[in-house]
């Protein structure tokens, strides 16, 4: 709809419904042009609780008109609930699956009409960016997408000064915060310090705006729980107060719903989803507050379902889980989910952070009979999948590595078969293998990875780039790519050189050594985070309706998403892993096996860290503090074995801010102390005595 049919619409709705007996054509001129002004206002507000505002200025206008004002009412309702309903989308996403519409009571001819397709084309893209059944293929994504993009454009032709309209149509929203030049500043301090900033920008507004009294966010709990794995870089690298009094409030309020009593959700259900209220409110705080009784209590309580309920010995004589549905209370004999599968890594996340802490003898022997069944499958040649290669499930209880489905990569336990089909989790696996040689030193444990990485360097030096043969050894290395990450935390553990081959062409996570262009590399990924990280602000926070999709808006302007071609200046988008990565120290994911060395203990805020050198006896890392006074701060290290040390703090120029300072290592992690001068590159430097 044009502005000028805009127009001649609010006259000809103003001329037929208002009582023209008290009306004189001056005031009838007069009250049109409040209507459309009022319209206007609402529609080119980006922020929707200026909008509700607005529109229920318009409701209440005495002389509306009954047609008018019943659709101002409907629409009122709509932006209420938009902007205060505590569910952010459960009000709206069935009618939207189901008609592709929502019921706004507002006629297409009607002047509030754009008004609505501001509320309409956004509810279309966050549901289709919800659920992977729409944005997994071509037909439903456009059928959802082309609607949507129609919407914003008619909203975008009547309002045109609506910033979150343009946004949705490839025009990015600048950041409206800027940071001051230090010139002391090396570039890669620069960005990350920026990139930093941003990220706790956005988790502050999450806390500000939608934390709830029970401690939901509004996604839901199943979704709530997973935006944690987005705060890592500014919540587990850094400390920061207010983000970690919100993740303990939110764990425990997630945990304190009836069905969690148990330790772990009462629902049977499958593994991905039954693992996430404990797995992702345990492990952030076996990071968060590692010596507490209660988290480590929840923690163990999780290894003692796996022990006495989950598992068993299959025919085999292998322990494995009996099932990929089970919960707290029980576990589904149904034979077509009789799976133990790589996913199930997931359910037992917050326990292996418990191992890796503390050593615990018990953790250890369970964990490592669980590890040795997934070695002898994934070296049997049997079903069609190929010796070396991690099975998509483990049959129970005859122990077949494949499931009930014909073919061993495709398992068919679950009526969403993709998300278990191979490689799936296969990653979390390998890490758990590789956690269990880190605790054990047994060799065995790394068999299954280097045999992948076998298959993966095979599919490298293959002369053809067809597709092979689905289930083939070659169709496997193809797909094998993320096992990088894992080796990456091999080669940071042992400092071998075994696997540097493949690392060279699959993992490419900067180094961050002193040569300058290798700086100049990291500091151009910095770059590009802070940027991505820096546009488009209320599509990480405000606009954003699933939880679990905080950082999933640029994706959408990828090729074939709303739009046929990607929008490159939409489609940045942010690193969190490689800001974490430089802070901390640690190589690939953090979930299952955490390897950062260390945890600095200040705000992410006017600071750059970034570890250059870790192992069991040393640490270095550059700081710079982008404050105009002394920074005292300290440092919690997490690699070091025990023994005595010293550290010392100097400049770039090598003069010494904190002279050689001893300190003992008698646990699982160590405290240092001390004061970052301002504006100064400097170099904090840990050895064994």
């Amino acid at each position: 709809m044009s502005p000028s049919t805009l127009n001649a619409s609010l006259l000809s709705l103003a001329v037929s419904l208002i009582p023209l007996l008290t009306a004189s054509p001056v005031t009838l001129a007069a009250e049109s042009e409040s209507v459309e002004h009022l319209i206007r206002q609402a529609g080119n507000a980006d922020d929707d609780a200026v909008r509700l505002k607005i529109l229920k200025q318009l409701q209440a206008k005495p002389d509306l008109g009954d047609a008018l004002r019943k659709e101002a009412d409907r629409l009122v309702t709509v932006a209420d609930r938009w902007v205060n309903d505590p569910r952010l989308f459960q009000w709206f996403h069935q009618a939207i699956r189901k008609k592709l519409d929502y019921d706004f009571g507002v006629e297409k001819e009607s002047p509030l009409y754009p008004l609505t397709c501001i509320y309409r084309g956004r509810m279309l893209v966050w549901t289709a960016n919800e659920y992977g059944n729409i944005l997994g293929y071509h037909d439903e994504r456009r059928r959802y997408f082309d609607r949507a993009v129609e919407q914003f454009r008619i909203a975008a032709e009547a309002f045109p000064e609506n910033r979150i309209v343009r946004m949705y149509l490839g025009e990015p929203i600048p950041p409206e915060k800027k940071y001051a030049s230090v010139p002391e500043a090396p570039e890669w301090a620069v960005w990350q310090r920026e990139s930093l900033e941003r990220l706790t920008d956005i988790v502050l507004w999450w806390i500000d705006h939608r934390l709830q009294k029970d401690g939901q966010y509004g996604g839901g709990w199943d979704d709530d729980c997973e935006m944690w794995r987005h705060w890592v870089p500014v919540m587990i690298a850094f400390e920061h107060p207010r983000i970690c009094e919100a993740q303990a409030f939110f764990s425990r309020s997630l945990l304190s719903q009836e069905y969690m009593k148990d330790g772990y959700t009462r629902r049977v259900y499958d593994v991905e989803h039954t693992a996430e209220p404990s797995s992702d409110t345990i492990t952030p705080m076996m990071h968060l507050a590692p010596d507490d009784a209660e988290w480590r209590k929840r923690a163990m309580r999780i290894a003692e379902l796996m022990e006495n309920l989950w598992t068993g010995r299959n025919e085999r004589g292998f322990l494995q889980f009996q099932s990929t549905y089970f919960g707290a209370q029980r576990v589904d004999e149904d034979p077509l989910r009789a799976c133990d599968t790589p996913y199930h890594v997931r359910a037992i996340e917050p326990a292996l952070t418990l191992w890796l802490r503390t050593g615990d003898e018990r953790l250890e022997k369970q964990f490592t009979a669980w590890m040795d069944t997934w070695v002898d499958a994934t070296a049997r040649e049997e079903r069609g999948k190929p010796a070396g290669i991690i099975p998509a499930a483990i049959r129970w209880p005859s122990g077949e590595p494949a499931g009930p489905g014909a073919d061993w990569w495709d398992p068919r336990h679950h009526g969403e078969p993709r998300l278990y089909e191979w490689p799936s989790a296969v990653r979390k696996m390998t890490d758990a293998l590789l956690l269990t040689y880190h605790m054990t030193g047994d060799e065995r444990y790394l068999e299954p990875l280097r045999s992948m990485a076998a298959a993966r360097l095979e599919w490298w030096n293959s002369s053809t780039r067809e597709s092979p043969r689905v289930g083939s050894r070659l169709w496997c290395g193809r797909k094998l790519g993320f096992l990088a990450s894992t080796l990456a935390k091999h080669k940071l553990l042992t400092g071998s050189d075994e696997f540097d081959d493949l690392l060279a062409r699959d993992y490419h996570t900067q180094t961050v050594g002193a040569d300058a262009s290798q700086r100049a590399r990291l500091a151009e990924s910095l770059r590009r985070t802070a940027e991505a990280l820096a546009i488009n602000f209320p599509g990480r926070t405000s606009e954003v309706r699933w939880t679990d999709r905080v950082f999933a808006l640029a994706r959408l302007f990828g090729d074939d998403m709303l739009f046929p071609k990607a929008i490159p200046a939409c489609n940045k988008r942010p690193d969190v892993s490689l800001l974490y990565a430089t802070a901390t120290g640690d190589r690939g994911d953090f979930l299952v096996f955490p390897l950062n060395a260390v945890r600095w203990l200040t705000e992410p805020r006017d600071i750059a860290a970034l570890v250059t050198d870790r192992g069991n006896n040393r640490l270095s890392a550059e700081l710079f503090h982008f404050g105009k006074s002394c920074r005292t701060m300290g440092a919690e290290l997490y690699l070091l074995a025990s023994g005595r040390y010293t550290f010392t703090l100097v400049d770039r120029a090598g003069e010494t801010m904190t002279s050689s300072t001893p300190f003992t290592v008698d646990g699982p992690r160590a405290r240092i102390d001390f004061e970052l001068p301002p504006q100064r590159l400097c170099v904090l430097r840990i050895v064994a005595q």
